[in-house]
């Protein structure tokens, strides 16, 4: 059985901050209001609250992809998308441990901005969730454009190392 490290409660915390921020940021910049960032469907988890299938290596997030239906919807009515945003713990503190320069704060900022315009992508049918693989890389371009974008013009202290990790995304769009 494989080992994880697990967030602190302090980094629990840093990490419950940065997930708040990153919603305001989120939704001011796509013009959400609070209602309708609650209709988005979907939670955000660290690995404390993850099941095995939920849990990957190779990634610091994930986001899947869940069929709804509530006991009080019809039997044979339409089934919801929700979504989870999978909060790899262990793959975090891994490249935090590695690269001095990354502060779990505004690393986890970007990540869940990244995820939550993933998400609204998918809400406006911009993305397909099942999209091909070539499709998806693609698609990872984008929204790390979008993520640096929103995130460009906030003040967050340390967050210059965290662009500066994710430059190879972004240096990977034609005429960038």
């Amino acid at each position: 059985m494989t080992q994880y490290h697990y967030f602190s409660l302090d980094e629990l915390g840093i990490v419950n901050n940065a997930v708040a921020i990153a919603e305001e940021l989120v939704s001011n910049h796509y013009k959400l209001s609070s209602s309708q960032l609650l209709h988005l469907n979907y939670d955000i988890k660290t690995l404390a609250d993850l099941g095995p299938e939920e849990i990957v290596d190779d990634h610091f997030a994930q986001i899947i992809r869940y069929a709804e239906k509530k006991k009080t919807d019809f039997p044979d009515g339409p089934v919801k998308d929700f979504y989870k945003i999978c909060i790899q713990d262990h793959s975090i503190l891994r490249v935090i441990g590695q690269c001095e320069d990354l502060d779990l704060y505004p690393f986890a900022v970007y990540i869940v901005c990244h995820e939550l315009i993933h998400i609204i992508r998918f809400r406006k049918f911009l993305q397909h969730f099942d999209a091909p693989l070539p499709e998806k890389i693609e698609e990872e371009i984008r929204v790390h454009i979008k993520t640096h974008e929103i995130l460009a013009n906030i003040n967050i202290k340390n967050l210059g190392p965290v662009f500066e990790f994710y430059r190879k995304w972004r240096m990977a769009a034609p005429g960038y």
